[in-house]
């Protein structure tokens, strides 16, 4: 005569919920680590696209104000209006780092918010289990 002592104090009713809430567990951890890969791809691809605007506009914008910087330079250059030009070009030169460094500012505040959906979906987690135990 076989005994199912487990059955007879009812620790297997407790045994298959934690079973249950375990593999639960691993599945809900599989599904963030799924969705944590799929936003660094996302993040990735923004960051790269980042960089190689970045790089082109630096170049074209050097390239565009350095000419444009010396063809008003030779306009003006006999005029009594060539200090006022040199100083409006390097003024120009200011105004558009400082555009630029702003652009730069705004994506990389919008990069911090970078996993989002994990850190949500964690939190919801995290609140879920804490009430049921």
């Amino acid at each position: 005569m076989d005994v199912n002592w487990l059955s007879l104090l009812g620790i297997d009713a407790w045994v298959a919920r934690w079973r249950a809430n375990v593999i639960e567990g691993a599945i809900a951890a599989e599904d963030r680590l799924d969705l944590a890969r799929l936003e660094w791809q996302d993040q990735k691809r923004r960051l790269i696209s980042a960089v190689v605007l970045g790089i082109a506009l630096a170049g074209l914008t050097v390239v565009a104000l350095i000419v444009l910087s010396m063809a008003l330079m030779v306009h003006f250059w006999d005029s009594p209006e060539r200090v006022t030009v040199a100083w409006s070009v390097a003024g120009g030169w200011l105004l558009i780092w400082a555009g630029l460094l702003l652009g730069l500012w705004s994506m990389l505040r919008k990069a911090g918010s970078a996993f989002a959906l994990t850190r949500n979906e964690l939190a919801q987690d995290w609140r879920a289990l804490k009430e049921r135990l």
